[in-house]
């Protein structure tokens, strides 16, 4: 009988711990961190997932007041018309240069400002750096359009006063098609690199303080310091910062290109957001299919890049997403 009253406790007491251990259970003790996440959560399944519904007009003719499912199902006929047409080159071969030249250039230069901060004692020197370089990034897109157009005004810009003063004819750098890609890379170097660099400031404090006082007992200067210990520190973050913009290739910021572009310029400056733009809103024959299909393909193309960049840094043995 003892036994059997040992057992039967024994029981009961997992059927409790079993009880407390229940979703519900779980959910009732830290509902103040699911309350936490349920915004966020909400926003991403309102604004990101349900309008998923509304990609399926990029194989279907849709007309308006027929609705989604009810206007014609044509299949692939938006991408291929898309594909065959005399703009999908030009627009590939914008985006492409655009992402490429923004990425290559615009990389390096919150890193280096992170490990040229890291190293700075006088406090009042990095903070007035830090406020100077991170001031920008809040700056509408207008208004640093607007500031770009006027620096680089043809009659009274600034650029061009000092152009004359130096006995240069003045230039005007928004009309001429080749000049486009570097005031729109460059200005946006400008504007985000030291907001870009809070990152990898944060990931430098992470690194442990005794590998560099070890580093100074060597001999070490502050450059081999900064090859040996701080980028090796950062590389995983800085890996991941590539993986992520790797995967927005073809997105180069519609509303920055959109200000800049004119009649002049707009043989390299057209790419597929604002083009999509043009045909989907402003055209006077409305077509929604057509655009939806194109920024349907981007996403893809975007997606396979993030994809490929990941599995590439899997294969390196660096970090990387998933």
């Amino acid at each position: 009988m003892e036994a059997l009253k040992e057992t039967s406790g024994v029981q009961t007491g997992a059927g409790v711990r079993a009880r407390a251990r229940t979703p519900f259970t779980k959910i009732r003790k830290g509902w103040r961190l699911y309350a936490l996440i349920a915004l966020p959560l909400i926003y991403i399944i309102i604004f990101k997932y349900v309008p998923m519904y509304g990609a399926q007009i990029a194989f279907k003719n849709f007309i308006v007041t027929k609705g989604i499912w009810d206007s014609e199902w044509v299949g692939f006929k938006h991408f291929d018309r898309f594909f065959h047409s005399y703009e999908f080159w030009r627009l590939m071969s914008n985006t492409i240069l655009l992402s490429v030249y923004s990425l290559v250039a615009g990389f390096p230069f919150p890193i280096i400002l992170a490990l040229s901060l890291n190293y700075v004692k006088n406090q009042l020197f990095k903070k007035s750096v830090q406020m100077i370089t991170y001031a920008p990034h809040f700056i509408s897109v207008v208004v640093m359009v607007g500031i770009i157009l006027e620096l680089l005004e043809p009659r009274n810009g600034i650029v061009n006063n000092v152009l004359k003063l130096i006995g240069l004819n003045p230039i005007n750098f928004m009309g001429v098609p080749e000049y486009f890609k570097s005031i729109y890379v460059w200005s946006g170097i400008w504007q985000s690199v030291g907001f870009g660099c809070i990152i990898y400031l944060a990931a430098l404090a992470s690194i442990d303080p005794a590998l560099h006082e070890a580093a100074v007992v060597d001999g070490a200067n502050k450059l081999q310091r900064m090859w040996h210990i701080d980028l090796p520190g950062i590389m995983p973050i800085a890996i991941i910062m590539l993986i992520m913009n790797t995967g927005h290739m073809l997105d180069v910021g519609f509303e920055k290109v959109l200000l800049m572009q004119n009649p002049l310029n707009i043989r390299t400056s057209e790419v597929i957001d604002t083009y999509v733009y043009k045909v989907g809103l402003t055209s006077q024959a409305l077509n929604y299919s057509y655009p939806t299909a194109i920024g349907l393909f981007k996403s893809v193309i975007n997606l396979i890049l993030l994809i490929m960049v990941n599995k590439i840094a899997q294969k390196t043995k660096q970090a990387s997403l998933w």
